[in-house]
């Protein structure tokens, strides 16, 4: 079987972890690598494909790139502003789709690349990590199948060192980043929410602080689902203590999970814990699981439908810090 071809568009930290999971994949060939300079990409290159021959071709001219590759498909792992741009760009190519998350930072835009995915007919997933766990499998099943009665309540935090670990960086650059640590490390905690409760947004309520800087630091979210589950999510981002986790309350039980990777889950139905959950399989990531759609042995995990989930609540999240008022997420179903 031949193997996928991909390439990796962005050469920074993040995509090192792209690299490693294409690597040990071995249905998969990297065969480019692009940045803004070849200096980038070669090293870049050094770090994480020494042992490969041949090595990826460099790039700095993404049409180039798309012209030359002979590309399957594409990670792209830049700063969250230009994902828009390069997602619209490899769906034109013929190219499915890896995003970093967050797939965008509007709504407008969330709904145009999702238009193009489906006119192209390409696979776009994003790399969020939860939906590639059992657990979170698991929980939304319960959810869905009313196993503990009706899900009333979400609480959940997200700790980070976020401040200090991007100073001086791109995302703490709004021109680049399209916001902070909500859009950040914060995205993988809101898709979680929505991912699992399945449901639109009707109103949100939040407060941020900018710890001076350019960019949200701390949040904190309330959240109203059209079905009447309500949700109280805090982000921060100043915090050396870096952790996750979920309480999803029921009318009947209770489930804690890591709502970072959902690495751990504990439950109860009614007050009664639950010593050993069926929760099955191992925990994958977004880029096996990208692959394996493209081949057509499963199902993608995410898809623009989440990206634009969270586009419209950060929208919402966004509009109500800076008012001081309730915002209604401006959703196109």
């Amino acid at each position: 079987m031949a193997k996928v071809r991909v390439a990796i568009l962005g050469c920074g930290g993040m995509a090192g972890e792209h690299a490693k999971r294409f690597n040990a994949n071995p249905d998969v060939q990297v065969v480019a690598c692009c940045d803004v300079t070849e200096q980038l990409v070669h090293k870049f290159l050094e770090r994480h494909f020494a042992a490969k021959d041949p090595k990826p071709a460099v790039y700095t001219d993404r049409a180039k790139m798309y012209r030359e590759s002979k590309l399957d498909a594409v990670s792209i792992v830049t700063p969250h502003t230009l994902h828009f741009e390069h997602g619209m760009e490899a769906l034109e190519a013929g190219c499915h789709v890896l995003m970093e998350k967050p797939m965008v930072t509007s709504a407008e835009h969330a709904h145009q690349l999702d238009a193009k995915a489906k006119a192209t007919k390409k696979i776009l997933v994003v790399g969020y990590n939860t939906p590639c766990t059992p657990e979170f499998h698991y929980l939304r099943a319960q959810i869905r199948n009313k196993t503990f009665g009706r899900l009333e309540l979400v609480s959940g935090y997200l700790s980070q060192n976020w401040l200090r670990g991007t100073l001086g960086t791109w995302r703490q650059k709004p021109e680049l980043s399209g916001g902070g640590q909500a859009y950040d490390s914060g995205a993988h905690l809101l898709n979680s929410l929505v991912w699992s409760v399945e449901a639109n947004i009707a109103e949100v309520f939040a407060f941020v602080d900018n710890h001076g800087t350019p960019v949200d630091i701390n949040s904190a979210i309330n959240i109203r689902f059209d079905n009447g589950v309500l949700a109280c999510l805090v982000i921060g981002g100043n915090s050396p203590s870096g952790n996750s986790s979920m309480h999803f309350l029921f009318d009947n039980g209770r489930v804690d999970i890591n709502g970072w990777d959902g690495s751990w889950i504990n439950v109860w139905q009614g007050n009664q814990k639950i010593k050993y959950p069926p929760v099955i399989g191992d925990s994958g990531n977004p880029n096996d699981n990208f692959i394996d759609a493209i081949l057509g042995r499963a199902e993608p995990r995410t898809s623009t439908a989440n990206g634009i989930a969270q586009s419209e609540l950060m929208d919402a999240i966004y509009e109500s810090a800076r008012t001081g008022r309730p915002a209604k997420p401006k959703q196109r179903r």
